[in-house]
């Protein structure tokens, strides 16, 4: 290459190098142009930042104070009558008579169906007229006997006849009495199992009779909690039939003996339903006082959040949300106690508090009363 061709050569080069650092240096120019346009300085910031405006959660708090706190253990059972008799036939028959229809109400001791009385009739009054002959067969004998015209073995003999013969009568006195199928308590007729000219057995079931006007409940209660009951005891019975309506109920017996599977205690409670409102088979729930804590630290039901397993409140410290892990005790209606982690005086959020965390900034927009903080 000539030495003409070769400093033309160099020229050229030293001109393209020296156009691409201009368009390198435009395009830093640019680009520092629109970090500072972004980030709302100026050029002689060079440290200049984003920055966003901080999120303020509003909330609204519950003024902790202590309060009297009812402990109370709540059990599910079903209800059943008071009682309920299946009653047998106490002869064999023919169903001669039926009284009562199925719902109809019956008395103590009221016969309500009659099973082959005209037979035990006819039985009844052939003993009495056989015992009726061996009686006066015996006074005659007696009689002869003083007279020393009868011997003392035939004598012996009458009163033996005399005393078979009674002992028919009463036979036939209590099978006539049998064939009456009487009501052992008052209640209803919830069914009937035979009908008119039927022939039953002895010890087939006739009837079965209920007497709701008092209802039972049983319940199993936890071992922990059979010491808080006690017989005579008042207790509040809700029927999930009726959730508008409550009962009031007592404890009529608690067993003396866990169940063996369950290691709970049956606990039996009685409701007055002269109404006959509630009836066997319904659900019933069973609300029992174990004991009253004075001056307890409580909080609404809402107002705890779970994280993970760990119980935790929100309370609101000046303008900030500081979370406190807490410590549960008894369970009263929609409150609870708290045993650890909140003290009197502390101003719980109750209402916002799954929107806040540990440390954020917080506007207190309100104060919630006691009452509507229960609820």
């Amino acid at each position: 290459m000539s030495f003409k061709n070769y400093a033309n050569f160099s020229s050229a080069k030293a001109y393209a190098m020296k156009r691409k650092w201009l368009s390198l240096s435009v395009l830093a120019g640019v680009l520092l142009l629109l970090f500072m346009t972004l980030s709302g300085g100026n050029g002689d910031d060079a440290n200049a930042t984003i920055h966003t405006k901080e999120r303020i959660t509003r909330v609204k708090t519950w003024t902790v104070v202590p309060m009297q706190l009812t402990d109370v253990l709540t059990l599910p059972g079903a209800t059943e009558a008071l009682h309920d008799v299946t009653v047998s036939a106490e002869r064999s028959g023919r169903v001669e008579w039926i009284g009562p229809e199925e719902g109809a109400a019956v008395t103590e001791n009221e016969a309500f169906a009659r099973i082959d009385l005209d037979s035990a009739q006819a039985d009844l009054s052939k003993a009495r007229s056989a015992y009726d002959l061996a009686k006066k067969q015996a006074e005659r004998r007696t009689e002869l006997l003083d007279l020393k015209v009868l011997s003392k073995e035939e004598m012996d003999m009458a009163n033996t006849e005399l005393q078979s013969a009674r002992s028919q009568l009463s036979q036939a006195s209590k099978a006539m009495s049998q064939g009456d199928v009487i009501s052992p308590v008052a209640g209803v007729i919830n069914e009937l199992f035979i009908d008119p000219g039927e022939w039953v057995n002895m010890g087939q079931p006739v009837a079965e009779i209920v007497d709701i006007s008092s209802i039972r409940i049983n319940v199993n209660a936890p071992e922990m909690d059979v010491r808080y009951l006690t017989q005579g005891q008042m207790v509040r019975v809700l029927v999930d039939a009726y959730p508008e309506a409550t009962w009031d109920g007592v404890v009529d017996f608690v067993a003396f003996k866990a169940d063996e599977t369950t290691k709970t205690f049956r606990v039996q409670v009685v409701v007055d339903n002269q109404d006959l409102r509630i009836r066997p088979g319904m659900l019933a729930r069973v609300s029992m006082a174990r004991r009253v804590i004075e001056n307890a630290v409580t909080a609404p039901l809402n107002a705890l959040i779970d994280k993970g397993g760990e119980r935790l409140v929100f309370v609101a410290d000046g303008n900030k949300a500081r979370a406190h892990t807490v410590k549960l005790g008894a369970i009263s209606g929609s409150q609870i106690q708290i045993l650890e982690g909140l003290a009197p005086g502390d101003e719980l959020i109750v209402s916002g508090q799954n929107e806040v965390e540990e440390g954020v900034t917080i506007e207190v927009v309100g104060q919630v009363k006691s009452e509507a903080a229960q609820q």
